[in-house]
């Protein structure tokens, strides 16, 4: 993964306003942490394969950054992001801690992405 540059996220977010993308958004707060203290409150958020489509996408900071996509009834937003690949229509952003663990993961694309090991557990 790069470091990311706003511009070239903002230029990916302008060129798919209105568009049906597949959206992936997951969140922790360090189920590493886990390992250590046996009493922290680990959280988290996953949510993969929905089909969104936004009037205005937004990246903004100075790093980490936040992207914003505003919805027909409100808003997905992520924030802490740091690194991101881009692969023609599919844009990966990633939140990366000091140790380089994840954080945060915004994932778009315009085709459905792959099942994750995590989805067929909890099923």
């Amino acid at each position: 993964m790069k470091s990311i540059q706003p511009t070239t996220i903002q230029t990916y977010l302008d060129a798919h306003v209105s568009m049906p993308l597949y959206v992936h958004v997951e969140t922790t707060n360090g189920a590493y942490a886990t390992h250590n203290d046996p009493d922290f409150h680990n959280a988290g958020m996953f949510i993969r394969n929905v089909v969104i489509e936004y009037s205005i996408g937004q990246i903004k900071g100075n790093g980490p950054y936040r992207v914003g996509l505003k919805l027909d009834h409100g808003w997905l937003y992520v924030e802490g992001l740091t690194d991101y690949e881009l692969h023609g229509e599919q844009l990966l952003l990633a939140g990366h801690d000091r140790l380089g663990r994840l954080a945060c993961a915004l994932h778009l694309d315009i085709k459905p992405l792959p099942q994750g090991a995590s989805e067929v557990e909890s099923q």
